[in-house]
């Protein structure tokens, strides 16, 4: 092929992104026509991708960590035949109902391999796609996995803090086939670069543990000298690709003008001349199409070998196992016998040591989970017996380090758990969700069955403080859509989580689990009461006069409360409520059942939001209503007025 076919196959993407755009009327032609020469040098001379078999193992790894720049993906996908990205779709670019959103959606459309436009995350998925890729070819060998995960970030990626993280852990793991185009076009929103950072880029990569190389990003044969290096070297690499933003429009091109807005008709036209494009809005030659599929054809005669290949292994049934879930079958029965053991020993400790008892079952019934922690482990409680270190020099272990970054340990987890084959979990304080926030956002929209093993859950972690102390981080979490933020009040309700976020397919957990230690309030394990969100766990003899709801630590003051309202003639319900998200998910029927009709008193070592409207019109809230402090824990439950007898005063005074 010549150079003058990859010039044209590299204008139908300008073109297509130009036009798309100016339908929409909204959109970023920039990134899309400054880096279309180095996406076609890479598809056409590189990747290894089929469009009739998306979810191929083997393929490469495609991430658009720039996600502004769709319309990149959305042409190259079209182009390369992907079934459900026809012109349609393209026609219909960021409008109700189309695949083609305004920033990469997984889920929407094949060939998406993760949601982006939060800049710099997809720089830090990749690295767990990365991370997963070596893991399972550690596992498995060459001849089931052998592929790269390759990267186009932009200036805005590298600017974020994330990317400190992610290229730190990257270069620490030695994953070298993790390959960053950087889009070296020296422009923001707000203008040339040079307004807001002066750092040497190169030499910051360098300095983390990676090959690095500077190329000019319009110039095909050192796009794929560059190329070709990187994944000779054992290192991750990035490439700086110096590029012209808008690439093709004379008046705009090089210029922040092209980055977020159409370039309008005139411009378009203009460029259409410049570009030797003479073809109308939304059509393509057929010569440039077939230049396109000849990629496609090369990644399908890939596919069939791996195929033959996989169907010849003897690893062939636990390979796929690994992928389809099925890994997972023996869990339910060890995890039976591990609950009625702990019915019979009655053990009193904290829901981290639970979590880790828990864990124990876990790992030893489902071979693919991957543990992790961010520098944490031993506060966590993450790691189990026979877990082994992963690093550059033994891929095939289970449990990652990821250092004090937890914002990259939530993000490599989602790439993990995108790059299938494996399990991940990881751990660290929960007040530092907030580190980790955006990439647990990104699990719960993306639907990543990602398990998040938050410890020091409340007040109960002490002296620390209220640096450390998350009295409004459980909120936060449930306001999340689609993570079940669970808050256990034992050992047995800490197994029944463990259980429910393993069998999870589609929603990422968080387990907030407790410093102190924690009766076992449970005698029966018949059914797993956690999978209901919240019951009855001791129910009145006769009609009830007060319902006392609480979670995780606070299950037991409750009972307390109960105990201390029976001898005074009260008859108070406790409910245990460790999931309000799925509580929520119950029939009405069930749901009123549970709550009552008489008076309810709540109990949460942390803020109100979220629970008035289990509370109703009558009620009352025994909690924080502020930060916390540095003392023992039973000095600040005391302090703060989360004891059984406030309980006690505040259903006294609602029956009043």
């Amino acid at each position: 092929m010549t150079q003058a076919n990859e010039k044209m196959m590299a204008n139908a993407i300008r073109a297509l992104a130009m036009d798309a755009i100016q339908k929409a009327n909204s959109g970023h032609p920039g990134m899309p026509m400054g880096m279309a020469d180095v996406a076609t040098v890479l598809f056409n001379r590189f990747i290894n991708i089929d469009p009739s078999a998306p979810k191929w193992a083997d393929r490469d790894r495609f991430v658009l960590s720039a996600g502004h720049g769709s319309m990149l993906l959305y042409a190259i996908n079209h182009l390369l035949g992907y079934g459900d990205m026809g012109m349609d779709q393209i026609r219909n670019f960021r409008q109700l109902g189309a695949r083609t959103a305004g920033h990469p959606e997984y889920g929407h459309a094949d060939g998406i391999e993760t949601t982006t436009g939060p800049l710099g995350q997809g720089v830090g998925t990749s690295v767990g796609m990365a991370l997963a890729e070596r893991m399972m070819n550690a596992r498995f060998g060459d001849d089931l996995v052998d592929h790269y995960t390759y990267v186009i970030a932009g200036d805005g990626c590298l600017m974020e803090g994330i990317s400190h993280e992610a290229i730190d852990l990257a270069g620490h793991l030695g994953l070298g086939r993790l390959i960053v185009l950087w889009d070296d076009n020296k422009i923001t929103i707000d203008g040339s670069t040079d307004i807001s950072t002066s750092t040497d880029q190169l030499a910051r990569f360098e300095a983390a543990g990676w090959h690095v190389a500077r190329i000019d990003g319009h110039d095909n044969e050192a796009i794929a000298g560059a190329i070709a290096a990187a994944r000779a070297d054992g290192r991750p690499s990035l490439i700086a690709c110096e590029t012209i933003i808008g690439f093709g429009a004379p008046n705009k091109q090089g210029t922040s003008a092209t980055h977020g807005a159409p370039l309008g008709d005139d411009e378009i036209a203009a460029a259409r001349k410049q570009l030797g494009w003479d073809h109308p809005p939304f059509e393509v030659p057929e010569a440039v199409y077939a230049d396109w599929h000849a990629i496609a054809a090369r990644g399908a005669e890939a596919r069939t070998a791996w195929e033959a290949r996989l169907a010849a292994s003897p690893r062939a049934a636990e390979f796929n196992a690994a992928h389809d879930g099925t890994a997972r079958n023996a869990l339910a029965e060890a995890m039976a016998a591990y609950k009625a053991q702990l019915v019979a020993d009655q053990p009193k400790v904290a829901t981290r040591k639970a979590s880790q008892m828990a864990l124990e079952v876990v790992n030893a019934s489902v071979p693919n989970m991957v543990g992790g922690s961010a520098d944490l482990t031993g506060s966590n409680n993450t790691k189990t017996g026979g877990m082994t270190i992963v690093s550059r020099d033994n891929y095939a272990g289970d449990y990652v380090e990821y250092g004090i970054r937890e914002f990259e340990m939530a993000a490599a987890m989602n790439g993990i758990s995108l790059h299938g084959g494996l399990r991940p979990y990881g751990g660290t304080f929960l007040v530092f969700a907030d580190y980790a926030r955006p990439a647990m956002r990104l699990s719960a929209l993306m639907e990543q069955p990602v398990t998040y093993v938050m410890t020091h859950d409340s007040i109960g972690l002490g002296e620390d403080g209220p640096t450390h102390q998350p009295v409004e981080t459980i909120a936060g979490l449930r306001a999340m859509p689609n993570l079940n933020v669970v808050r256990p009040a034992d050992v047995v309700e800490t197994a029944e989580a463990w259980e429910l976020a393993v069998a999870s397919d589609k929603t990422p957990y968080v387990l907030c689990l407790s410093r102190q230690g924690l009766p076992c309030v449970r005698d029966d394990v018949s059914e797993n009461m956690t999978a209901k969100g919240a019951y009855v766990l001791r129910e009145t003899d006769g009609a009830r006069d007060v319902t006392l709801i609480a979670t995780g630590s606070e299950v037991s003051l409750a009972l307390e409360a109960a105990d201390k309202l029976a001898a005074e003639g009260i008859k108070a319900a406790v409910v245990s409520a460790p999931c309000l998200e799925l509580f929520d998910q119950q029939d009405a029927a069930y749901r009123e059942t549970v709550l009552g009709t008489a008076p309810r008193v709540v109990i949460e070592a942390a803020i109100q939001m979220g629970w008035d409207r289990y509370i109703g019109q009558n009620g009352a809230f025994i909690g924080m209503s502020g930060f916390g402090a540095s003392a023992p824990a039973s000095d600040l439950y005391e302090h703060f007025g989360i004891t059984a007898l406030a309980a006690v005063e505040a259903a006294r005074k609602l029956l009043k």
